[in-house]
């Protein structure tokens, strides 16, 4: 259980390091990146989504055995941005650095993965008709 604890404390805060910081650097990303952002409400709405699903790692964390199914849609938002960074570089559309950073959502997925089967094996990790009642 602590294996789990420790994996999604570090992935909230690691996360929330990294995204909060987005708020502020709109016209960075378009001078260092460009084009511009041209739809700003896209770059916040990420940001915004990123953050909310940091605050639920940690929610996790708290308890990784009573949320354990929130693992799953965990493990979907950590490789979702690691798939599409890979398209996008294998199709010559995004930076190596960026995609090294995604490399990151990829450890921390498959340590998500190792957490749901560790927390499967405790005694006290809930079965899903507990979780549904």
């Amino acid at each position: 259980m602590k294996f789990a604890k420790y994996s999604f404390l570090v992935a909230g805060i690691y996360g929330l390091i990294v995204l909060l910081p987005q708020y502020f650097l709109e016209s960075k990303v378009g001078t260092d990146s460009p084009p511009a952002i041209t739809h700003p409400e896209f770059f916040y709405g990420f940001v915004g989504v990123g953050i909310a699903f940091q605050i639920v790692f940690l929610i996790i964390s708290t308890d990784p055995a009573k949320f354990r199914l929130m693992i799953l849609p965990s493990i979907v938002e950590k490789f979702s941005f690691a798939i599409a960074a890979t398209v996008l570089l294998l199709g010559g559309r995004l930076a190596v650095q960026m995609f090294a950073a995604a490399m990151i959502d990829v450890l921390l997925g498959v340590l998500f993965i190792v957490s749901w089967f560790k927390l499967a094996e405790t005694d006290d990790a809930p079965t899903v008709s507990e979780s549904v009642n």
